[in-house]
């Protein structure tokens, strides 16, 4: 008897693909950073930035907790895994990476193993628009904010617009975290990461992980040269928007983001605080947050076309306040462009394929597993990031404070003065 995650309309899919389910199969890693560890990524993220050992730390411990998955899916007899997750959680001070998916087996001669990250339906659409998977695939980076880029960053925030520190930062680390998921990829000898998702993890104090995950795969019409990173193509459209693609001779080219980072400055602030306590639209705020999302897609349409794209879709924007008067813009989207030779094999999906399966199990609640929880480009990194960026919002809601005493201590000698 297996016991498997799949609902029914997957294993209905992978039926159609050759495919049985098998046994559910997991992997797991508890590590620990260590003294010197500890006492290394302390300074490191005083400094800001990129903390390098616990990124590796990460790294090694979810791969570690994939190739136990994969050694146990190897033992039982399993061809591949699908609906492969890795997530970390705290446990006695430690933290443990736990690795888990659905073993599955080939019903005619048997495939190359791969593993996936794809649900049985999303596998099933991969399959059918030519997408051969290989690998679950991940690119990391753990960063902190950091004591040096929070002063200046902090003293930017008292001029309104843009705070290209903060724009950079986020920047820099989006796009190595997609350049260490492409090169992973190219080392499997994938042309192509399907099923991209992006996370934002809290890990310590002043430490969040960005994570990218997805499905290493490779297509016959895309790139011939897999082996550099540049050459990979990089998709988070569902399985059914790349097949619907594909239809309209469009495959993937690239995963494109940009980050705006804008502060409504001291200025500024003081007067929406006065405008506020009128009815009436807070023009200053309009314009700043309007200013942003602007300058965001247009670094997302020069990325698009610096890649050959021809368009940009599913895009997504959102907004988020990092302290108050700081904000956030972050956009997502899909660059594609026409290919030949990219059709699907089917005309149509079948309707298994996309429906989506409700979940009767929700749990909610504290816990140091709360940690594992995935957070996407919203309300939810909002509250994860909060907490890592108030020192700088603290910093600067002092320096307003200070600014406006030293110039009550100046009118007040003035008046001295005077009299």
């Amino acid at each position: 008897m297996y016991v498997c995650s799949l609902s029914g309309n997957e294993i209905f899919c992978l039926q159609l693909k050759g495919f049985s389910p098998a046994e559910i199969v997991v992997g797991n890693s508890v590590r620990s950073l260590g003294l010197a560890g500890a006492i290394g990524s302390g300074f490191r993220t005083l400094a800001g930035g990129e903390v390098e050992n616990i990124t590796a730390l990460i790294s090694e411990g979810r791969h570690a907790a994939i190739a136990r998955l994969v050694d146990e899916a190897r033992r039982h007899g399993a061809h591949g895994v699908t609906g492969v997750t890795t997530e970390l959680s705290s446990l006695a001070g430690y933290t443990e990476f736990l690795s888990q998916g659905t073993s599955v087996l080939a019903n005619g001669p048997a495939p190359h193993f791969f593993t996936t990250s794809a649900s049985g339906t999303e596998l099933y659409c991969h399959l059918d628009a030519g997408y051969t998977p290989i690998s679950f695939v991940m690119g990391n980076v753990a960063y902190a904010l950091g004591v040096g880029r929070g002063i200046t960053g902090g003293l930017s925030t008292l001029a309104r617009g843009e705070v290209r520190q903060y724009s950079e930062m986020y920047n820099r680390i989006r796009h190595l975290a997609l350049f260490r998921l492409r090169r992973e990829a190219a080392s499997v000898g994938a042309n192509a990461v399907v099923d991209v998702r992006i996370d934002l993890r809290p890990f310590g104090t002043g430490v969040v992980e960005l994570l990218m995950t997805g499905t290493a795969s490779h297509h016959v019409a895309l790139h011939p040269d897999s082996r550099d990173p540049a050459n990979v193509a990089t998709s988070e459209l569902s399985g059914a928007e790349i097949f619907s693609l594909a239809q309209l001779g469009y495959a993937p080219v690239q995963l494109v983001m940009a980050t705006s980072v804008y502060s409504l400055g001291v200025v500024g602030g003081i007067g929406a605080s006065f405008a506020a306590l009128a009815k009436g639209e807070l023009t200053e705020v309009t314009e700043l947050i309007y200013g942003a999302r602007e300058n965001c897609l247009s670094l997302l349409r020069a990325e698009a076309q610096s890649v050959g794209a021809e368009r940009v879709i599913g895009n997504r924007l959102q907004i988020r306040e990092l302290s108050p008067g700081l904000i956030e813009v972050v956009a997502v989207g899909t660059a594609v462009r026409r290919l030949p030779g990219i059709a699907p094999h089917s005309a149509t999906l079948p309707v298994q394929a996309v429906v989506r399966d409700d979940d009767s199990l929700t749990m909610s609640g504290g816990g140091s597993a709360g940690f594992a929880t995935s957070l996407a480009f919203g309300a939810g990194v909002e509250r994860g990031i909060q907490r890592r960026a108030s020192p700088a919002g603290c910093f600067v809601a002092l320096m307003i404070v200070g600014l406006m005493a030293l110039g009550l201590v100046v009118a007040l000698i003035a008046a001295a003065a005077r009299h």
